[in-house]
């Protein structure tokens, strides 16, 4: 009796171990097949990115029948048909809405900027200018909405856009000439470090050569 009980718990314990190998055959397949199955990453991507594009496309579409007359209307409301006006806000929001974004969207270079607070960053900067884009999208629009924007421009906005324009280009001027100046000042500021620790290196040779 004894004897068949071994025999029975040899044969459970072979069982056992023939059924694991199955088992793990069986595991690995079925991952293979939800591998296969499942969608990879670069389709998701892709997904997301058409998604991104379709959304877009249409929110330009909403903008570019709308924004551009109500950013007319806008300026109209500020210049009220004066020349010097016109001349004055259309200088400011060029200037200032040009040379603060870009001021801003040159610090993505920063070091302790990681690449999430750069996409911030830029994206700030793109919504800062947003005035220029408004003035820009009456200009070189094709919709109904940026005639009619042109129109009340023209009328009671005399060179605004003009003045938009020219007050762009100093202001990225001006931009770029500090940022210029910045990396000059960078420059020198560890060209001096360098000599410093030149002299002081020359002085402590100096000092052990003479004890």
């Amino acid at each position: 009796m004894a004897h068949d009980d071994e025999l029975a718990s040899r044969d459970d314990g072979s069982a056992a171990h023939r059924s694991r190998p199955e088992d793990d055959a069986t595991d690995y397949r079925d991952e293979d097949v939800r591998s296969t199955i499942a969608p990879g990453r670069w389709v998701r991507r892709a997904v997301l990115v058409l998604v991104v594009l379709i959304a877009g496309y249409f929110a330009l579409k909403i903008s570019a029948a709308f924004f551009p007359r109500w950013w007319a209307q806008r300026v109209a409301d500020q210049v009220q048909g004066g020349f010097v006006a016109g001349t004055t806000w259309g200088l400011f929001y060029g200037f200032v809405f040009t040379a603060l974004p870009l001021l801003l969207l040159f610090q993505i270079r920063r070091r302790f900027f990681s690449w999430t607070w750069r996409g911030v960053v830029a994206v700030v900067a793109v919504v800062l200018a947003a005035p220029n884009w408004l003035t820009l999208a009456v200009v070189v629009g094709n919709s109904k909405a940026a005639h009619a924007g042109e129109r009340i421009m023209d009328v009671d906005a005399p060179n605004f856009r003009v003045a938009t324009l020219i007050g762009a280009v100093v202001g990225a001027l001006l931009a770029i000439a500090i940022r210029g100046a910045g990396m000059r000042m960078k420059q020198r500021r560890h060209q001096v470090e360098r000599l410093k620790g030149e002299r002081d290196e020359l002085r402590s040779r100096r000092s052990s050569e003479d004890g």
